[in-house]
């Protein structure tokens, strides 16, 4: 078995070609992925927060929860009998338990190792796209969400490359912020927007920044973009901050608050994240 997955990484002749396999999914961006190539997964982790993380593409109700991602339940796994579970390195843990179900394809988009995102994501769908007889799929997802990166490249050209700062608010004093190597950084790069943020950040792609971090930001043009989900009493709290009304952010039109596109994810997530970036910096040129 897993001679079979290594195979699979290699890009040896795909195991599924000729039928329909059923595939769970502990990962959000490959599960997207999978949509994305015509496969509906039989099961994913984490379904329940689908909505607040990933929002798009929607999840069809046939897909069985198998909950959370370091905790999955395995007797609903098993249940399903799945042919292939794809998996990443931040589920190492559970591999050998996993490959008792079934054959386990492991894609290492978030490692260690580090390196760009949005790269490593792309080739990430090429190699699912080729180990279950989807390569033409695969191909033609790759080469239309280019095609929303130059688009959006040309439309932030014509508003203005204006540079963004971009966070999730943890609470009313802490953060997270995305730069370099993140999948937000190089979605940013690469339709040619600046990341205000100019630190490297983990291989995650983000930090955990005190609000007062924010005071770094000294480009008077630099917005501040906050994700969704934002807690309850994070901007009301934040109101009354006398640090928080030192920063340029928090004058009229300093931030903005955006739906949310997950920082974690592949393919799928890039092309949203830049759409929504982008018809942001439409309305304020």
């Amino acid at each position: 078995m897993a001679g079979l997955a290594a195979g699979l990484l290699q890009g040896a002749c795909p195991l599924f070609a000729a039928e329909a396999p059923r595939i769970v999914s502990l990962d959000y961006g490959l599960s997207s992925t999978l949509l994305s190539l015509g496969v509906v997964p039989a099961g994913i982790a984490d379904l329940a927060d689908w909505h607040i993380w990933v929002v798009e593409p929607e999840m069809p109700p046939s897909v069985v929860d198998l909950g959370a991602a370091m905790q999955v339940n395995f007797e609903v796994l098993a249940a399903l009998k799945p042919d292939l579970i794809l998996t990443t390195p931040y589920l190492e843990q559970l591999k050998p338990k996993l490959e008792t179900v079934a054959t386990v394809l492991q894609l290492d988009i978030y490692a260690p190792d580090g390196g760009d995102i949005l790269p490593k994501a792309i080739a990430a769908t090429r190699k699912l796209g080729a180990a279950i007889g989807r390569t033409a799929e695969a191909e033609d997802f790759i080469g239309k969400a280019e095609a929303t990166f130059d688009a959006c490249s040309a439309r932030v050209n014509r508003a203005g490359p204006r540079p963004l700062a971009l966070v999730n608010l943890l609470d009313a004093r802490h953060a997270r912020i995305y730069s370099s190597p993140g999948l937000y950084d190089n979605v940013l790069a690469r339709i040619g927007i600046p990341n205000a943020w100019t630190d490297k950040s983990n291989y995650w792609g983000f930090d955990t920044i005190g609000i007062e971090d924010l005071s770094k930001v000294r480009d008077p043009e630099a917005r501040l973009i906050i994700f969704e989900p934002v807690p309850p009493d994070a901007l009301p709290t934040l109101a009354e901050s006398p640090l928080w009304n030192t920063l340029p952010f928090s004058r009229p039109g300093g931030y903005a608050i955006l739906p949310g596109a997950l920082m974690f994810g592949m393919v799928n997530e890039a092309v949203r994240f830049a759409g929504l970036v982008t018809d942001y910096l439409e309305t304020v040129s």
